[in-house]
């Protein structure tokens, strides 16, 4: 295997970073990677391991805002701001792994932004892979404050607060919960801008569902307190059967990164080898 991370531009001049995890040998594939709110794509090195073990390219970037990628911590200027960022990376990996089949994976905030994308510009996806997405969120603020929330997104997008995540909330594991709290580059801001996109395009992915024609593994934890598995289960009704939903009994919210995260990651694997 081999680890390597580069920088690129945004198409509104920010520098953005990523990593890749390459096999050894000819891939048969290239996953690429959007992480959830607050953290970066180096917390994910046990899984690019993982899946270059099984002869694939593993290779995501820290969102705008987020990681080592520039912006204001935890902001978008859009949504499409997001979209953009993940068709360029798109357009990068099949530039570097010229006609390998591609696949989108998307955790938490990245799982919405990554439906989204696929229900939008399914070309050139051969599947999507979508864990614990925030499409319905388990504690959000009650209709006085989301009104609030948008009438500052308009006028002060940026405007920034924590949050309010409980950092025992993502796994059940405390040697991830202890690490996460103590890393640097995880941060634990969100704009208003950022939250009230995020919203409405959680409800515009299960609104537009039944649309959806990309093969997708939808994979959820039944005791995720931080975006409810009901979200995916409603978004897989929707779509049909060309959604392939899981959920996993008394895991957490990354459930790569719970005691059974070996037995998350095959399942992630066989599906993708099941779509080659």
């Amino acid at each position: 295997m081999t680890a390597n991370e580069w920088k690129w531009t945004s198409r509104d001049g920010l520098e953005m970073y990523a990593r890749g995890w390459t096999p050894d040998g000819q891939p048969k594939a290239v996953i690429c990677l959007v992480h959830g709110l607050g953290e970066h794509v180096n917390r994910y090195n046990h899984v690019g391991q993982a899946f270059t073990g099984a002869g694939y390219v593993l290779q995501g970037f820290d969102l705008r805002g987020h990681g080592r990628s520039g912006g204001l911590r935890g902001h978008t200027p859009s949504y499409e701001s997001l979209l953009n960022d993940i068709s360029d990376f798109l357009a990068d990996a099949q530039k570097r792994h010229p006609g390998l089949p591609v696949f989108l994976y998307g955790h938490s905030m990245g799982g919405n932004q990554v439906i989204n994308y696929a229900l939008r510009y399914p070309d050139g996806l051969r599947g999507v892979i979508v864990t614990s997405p925030w499409l319905q969120l388990v504690s959000k603020p009650g209709v006085i404050l989301s009104f609030l929330l948008k009438i500052i997104s308009a006028i002060f997008p940026s405007f920034s607060q924590p949050n309010g995540l409980t950092l025992a909330d993502i796994s059940r594991d405390p040697e991830i919960v202890s690490a996460y709290a103590a890393d640097p580059l995880v941060h634990d801001k969100i704009s208003a801008r950022l939250f009230t996109v995020m919203e409405a395009n959680a409800l515009g992915a299960l609104e537009h569902a039944a649309t959806l024609k990309v093969p997708m593994l939808l994979m959820h934890g039944s005791a995720d307190h931080i975006s409810s598995a009901d979200g995916s289960k409603e978004f897989a009704k929707k779509a049909g059967s060309i959604v392939t939903l899981r959920i996993w009994q008394g895991l957490y919210h990354e459930t790569h990164n719970e005691p059974e995260k070996a037995e998350v990651i095959r399942a992630m694997l066989d599906w993708i080898s099941g779509h080659l």
